[in-house]
């Protein structure tokens, strides 16, 4: 039997959340939210494969991480890949699966764009509503590229990727590794993906769609994988300032420096400025430690959608 010693020991953040051993892939790894993810699973003895479209870029960001560690830390490293290609999610799994012989632990389909922005019509009593000015507005500054391309991105690439990587998730178990830690796939959706007020996205509809195929996907997916014991878990994540809810704002370390502009139209309670790497950082850890949670797609928005109507 346990004595109380080994018990407390067991339960310290040091013991439970030591990610030595595990193996991830980050696509959209090397900016934004997926740095965060990236940069804590490093921190925490995690080896890391951060997937983007520029190999360059990536390795820059790598070498500027790996530098930055200490014993007991992980590693990092790029591999360039659009995600948005079936093929390349058959030739990036099969490059790692050479590389890594006991698989992955866990698979985050994070990489996202937004585009297609519209301005909402305004109207007055003497200028009601007309079906024309949402034409104008909604329908007519939003091309046919623009939203495949965001489609393909934010919904249509993490079904791919899923697929691709499910062998080396299914090798993970039989892994040592696999004792501690039970393989995962894990989504970036977005609040995005429940709100009914557009304004929560900076007005762009391909974005929210795609967010909400994405989060139906996770539940949708973990049904369908229970037979494997490979869970699907999700993120939605409210405001996290980033290339691309701040651009400029990011500095040569992927980290933002600059506090969100007054633009943003709509409240964020706990936060106005958003979240932290630090609120990820906690989130991603619980995650991927956690055996127990399937199908679920976690809220971190501080507080957005209380304010705002939404079906989350």
């Amino acid at each position: 039997m346990a004595s109380t010693t080994e018990i407390l020991g067991g339960l310290t953040a040091g013991s439970m959340f030591n990610l030595q051993g595990v193996v991830a892939v980050v696509t959209g790894g090397g900016t934004g939210i997926g740095l965060m993810i990236s940069s804590t699973i490093v921190a925490n003895g995690g080896k890391v494969y951060i997937v983007g479209p520029q190999q360059k870029e990536l390795d820059r960001i790598a070498e500027i991480y790996n530098q930055g560690t200490t014993t007991g830390m992980g590693s990092m490293h790029g591999v360039e890949a659009d995600i948005r290609q079936k093929s390349e999610a058959t030739r990036v799994a099969a490059l790692i699966n050479a590389r890594e012989p006991h698989g992955i632990t866990v698979l985050f389909n994070n990489a996202g764009i937004l585009k297609g922005q519209f301005t909402r019509p305004e109207f007055s009593p003497s200028d009601p509503p007309n079906a024309q000015a949402f034409v104008d507005a909604l329908f007519d500054p939003v091309s046919q590229e623009d939203f495949n391309d965001v489609f393909n991105t934010n919904a249509v690439g993490p079904y791919w990727f899923t697929f691709a990587f499910l062998p080396l998730l299914e090798k993970w178990k039989s892994s040592p590794g696999g004792k501690k830690f039970v393989p995962q796939v894990i989504m970036t959706s977005s609040m995005n993906g429940w709100t009914k007020d557009a304004a929560t996205s900076g007005f762009t509809f391909p974005y929210l769609f795609s967010k909400s195929a994405i989060g139906h996907a996770t539940s949708t997916l973990a049904h369908e994988l229970l037979p494997l014991g490979i869970r699907v878990n999700g993120i939605a994540p409210g405001l996290f300032p980033s290339e691309m809810s701040n651009p400029g704002s990011i500095d040569d370390k992927g980290i933002n420096t600059i506090a969100p502009e007054t633009k943003i139209v709509f409240e964020v309670p706990a936060n106005h400025a958003g979240g932290t790497r630090h609120d990820m950082g906690a989130l991603v850890l619980f995650l991927v430690a956690n055996w127990f949670v399937n199908g679920e797609t976690v809220l971190i928005d501080g507080g957005t959608l209380l304010k705002h109507p939404s079906s989350y």
